[in-house]
């Protein structure tokens, strides 16, 4: 995503609740600290091992960095599951609707906002685009667990990781 791409993308402003209150630019919501709405996908395979990937080194945010997660802005008048599935088609070339597992407001390291996550069983192939995606790989969840410890893993999927874990345990 460019510098242009940002400022003339719209987002809903929220509030502390997740409540909208106003449509700005997303560029406008970043650099004024207001919260807007992210969707990610945490895409698995029929194995159970989980989809990873590092973004590219010219990526304006987080260049190099690993992620677990795919997913993007949501944009006005989208629900997070419409914008998680949007994303996921966009990024990995999936056609799903995934299901969503838990939303959180998170502080972020750019911006604050609200993520919502979302799971998917990925069955067939997958078609990274190379512009937000420079290499990827399915691990283990011991394999994820070892590489959210590392330096280049984007902080706020590390949160996201953390919160997915509590989540999912009973």
């Amino acid at each position: 995503m460019t510098t242009a791409d940002l400022t003339s993308e719209l987002v809903e402003r929220v509030d502390e609740h997740d409540e909208i209150v106003g449509v700005v630019s997303r560029s406008e919501a970043i650099r004024q600290g207001w919260p807007h709405r992210i969707a990610t996908v945490v895409c698995r395979d029929p194995a159970g091992r989980t989809l990873v990937h590092r973004r590219p080194d010219h990526a304006a945010r987080f260049p190099g960095g690993f992620n677990w997660l795919l997913g993007g802005a949501v944009e006005v008048g989208e629900s997070y599951e419409e914008a998680a599935a949007r994303e996921l088609a966009e990024e990995l070339g999936v056609r799903v609707f995934p299901r969503f597992v838990l939303k959180f407001p998170c502080a972020g390291a750019i911006s604050p906002y609200w993520l919502g996550l979302h799971e998917v069983v990925v069955t067939g192939p997958v078609e990274p685009d190379p512009e937000e995606i420079a290499w990827h790989d399915w691990l283990t969840d011991l394999e994820l667990a070892e590489l959210v410890r590392h330096e280049a893993f984007v902080p706020d999927a590390r949160e996201a990781f953390h919160r997915y874990l509590a989540e999912s345990r009973p």
